[in-house]
Order: C-alpha cells, then structure tokens, then sequence
C-alpha cells in the first residue's frame, strides 16, 4: 500500500471488451481461480470476449468445476479445461506440467496469469522442505512456468504475469534465511512480501531472459482487496502484525487506521483489471519485466515499487537460487 489512493475504476469486464480484439482466439491459463476470487472475476471477464480456451489450474476440483460453470452462463461457447496441481509439491508442479505438454488439443498458451497464492499464513515447511509462502507463491510458479516453457513459447505473442502485491515493501530476497531459521526469526507479513518481491524479480528474468524470443512478461499489484479467501483467514492480531512490519521499515502503511483502509480498497472485479491489462495491453511490449499496479505502469519515484524488486542483480541470484530450490537448472 502506497501513500496514493487507487485511481482506475474501471472493470476487468471492461478492459476484455478494450481488447475483444486481441482475446479472441486466444488460450489462456490462469492459476487460483476459486469462486469469488481476483482470478475467477479475470477469467469470466475474458469469456464474454471470445477467447479460444480459458485453462483453469488449482488444488480443488469442486471449486474449480463452479468457475468453469460460472465461464459456461457467460459464454457456453469458450472451451474450458481444468487443471488439478498442489503448489505446495514440487513433484506434484512437474506432474501437472507433464499433463499440460501432452495436451494435443492446447498446442500453445498464448497467455500464463500466475495467480494463485497464499498470505501471511503460519509458519510452515513444504514436502521439500521451504517456507510456504515462497514455495506456493513462487518457487511453485517458477517451476511450472519452465516446464511449460515451450508451450508458451510456441504462441505468437507469448506473454506471462505474475501477480505479486506492493507488499513487496517489507522485504527483499532473504537469500541467506530464507526459512527464517526454521521458523525461529519468523514474520508471517515478511514472509509473504519476501515472495511477493520474488514474483516481480521473475517476471524482470523471464523479460530478460527470453524476450529476444518475443515473450513478455510483467507483475502486477492487483490492489487492496480484502473480500476474497487469501484474506478470510486475518483476524485483528494479523493487522497489528502488518502494521508493526511496516512501521519497522519505515512504511506510510504503518500508521493507517482501520477507518484508512476502505478508501484503498477496490472490488474484485476492478482489482483484476490490472490482470487483463497486463495480458494484453500492445503498449506494453515496451517496458517489458516491469512492475503495473492500477492498469498503469509503477512509477518507482511515486508508487511503492522497492529497488530490490527491480534490481538486475537481485533478479540473477534468485533465478540460480531458485534452480537449487527445485533442483533443475533453466538456461535460455
């Protein structure tokens, strides 16, 4: 949260019909599409606008099966397929990868929206032994988008976005304690911003990486949205948690009240603006790896946009960092 109050009102339905163009025909994959969700309103936005298939990937089938049935009252027409993957294993992110390439019928993914995610939750340690946080929000990520790779990039104007949060303010990469001395030295609000910073430094590496190869790829801060289910589990201990993490590193969102708070907040529906924005805005094919928050680009002199989030270096590191994570190195 930055010191400058949201200014887009505009719907995520709305910039689908800007770009009914460009939507249509498209195959778009989008993870953590639960009912009522940022990513549900994204994916029943774009169904009004025609787009070839819309693949809905998360954990529960049955919450999956009602945004599916959600996509089918807008448009019956818009091919839907589902994909069923625990982001909290990595074997189970290579199963699902493995399912997704021997997809005959999805021969390319146009556009791969990295939604799903978790916030401020207990301290815990995955089957492979990380801190949840940056296992679900990105190493998880980091491994699926690799392994589908080529499928992206067989599409003729690839594009990934990452969605990540201007919490990335309370931490950079924690490199050398990552998982917080075993859950000694744990801050659940650092924890999830040091995952957040991770999402925008892997969309700046895949810009880096492979847009010689014609992909872009950008984050995005959705806004303050405190009405889906990643915020369902805060009580008021949460709260005061947050607001001590951003007093620490000296954060105007520190010293907001609970009476500040509804005049950040946006609905669902104007939060995944920015989420169509970043999948097909054609302008923003020139600030590629970048950082949009407010279907706009981030200004890092007036928004809050971290110099660790954005650093070159800081990006090279975690991309070697998170090869060891998974354990398979991706050079392109």
């Amino acid at each position: 949260m930055s010191a400058a109050l949201p200014t887009n009102t505009t719907t995520a339905e709305a910039f689908a019909a800007k770009y009914a163009d460009i939507v249509a025909g498209k195959t778009i994959m989008t993870t953590g599409v639960s009912p009522n969700s940022i990513g549900s309103a994204f994916v029943t936005a774009l169904a009004t606008q025609k787009p070839s298939t819309l693949i809905l990937a998360g954990r529960n089938a049955a919450k999956l099966q009602q945004t599916a049935d959600a996509i089918a009252k807008v448009n019956a027409d818009v091919k839907v397929k589902t994909l069923i993957f625990d982001m909290l294993s990595f074997a189970d992110v290579r199963r699902a990868a493995a399912e997704v390439m021997a997809w005959e019928d999805v021969p390319a993914i146009d556009v791969l929206v990295n939604n799903a995610g978790v916030m401020a939750v207990p301290y815990a340690l995955t089957v492979d032994g990380v801190e949840s946080h940056l296992a679900a929000n990105h190493l998880a990520h980091f491994l699926f988008t690799n392994l589908i790779m080529d499928k992206i990039l067989a599409s003729p104007a690839p594009r990934v976005v990452n969605i990540t949060s201007d919490g990335h303010r309370m931490s950079a990469i924690r490199s050398y304690d990552h998982n917080f001395d075993n859950g000694k030295t744990y801050n659940r609000w650092v924890a999830y911003a040091q995952s957040k910073t991770a999402n925008m430094l892997f969309s700046k590496s895949l810009a880096e990486k492979l847009g010689k190869r014609g992909l872009l790829s950008y984050s995005v801060h959705p806004g303050l949205i405190m009405s889906t289910s990643l915020a369902s589990h805060l009580d008021m201990e949460s709260f005061v948690d947050l607001a001590q993490a951003d007093r620490d590193h000296g954060n105007f969102a520190g010293w907001l009240t609970a009476a500040d708070f509804p005049k950040y907040e946006v609905s669902v529906e104007v939060g995944a603006a920015t989420h169509v924005f970043a999948s097909f805005e054609p302008s923003l094919k020139d600030h590629n790896g970048t950082y949009l928050l407010d279907a706009r680009v981030a200004d890092p002199y007036k928004d809050t946009y971290r110099s660790w989030a954005r650093d070159p270096i800081e990006a090279d590191q975690l991309w070697t960092l998170s090869e060891k994570f998974v354990g398979q190195e991706f050079s392109y």
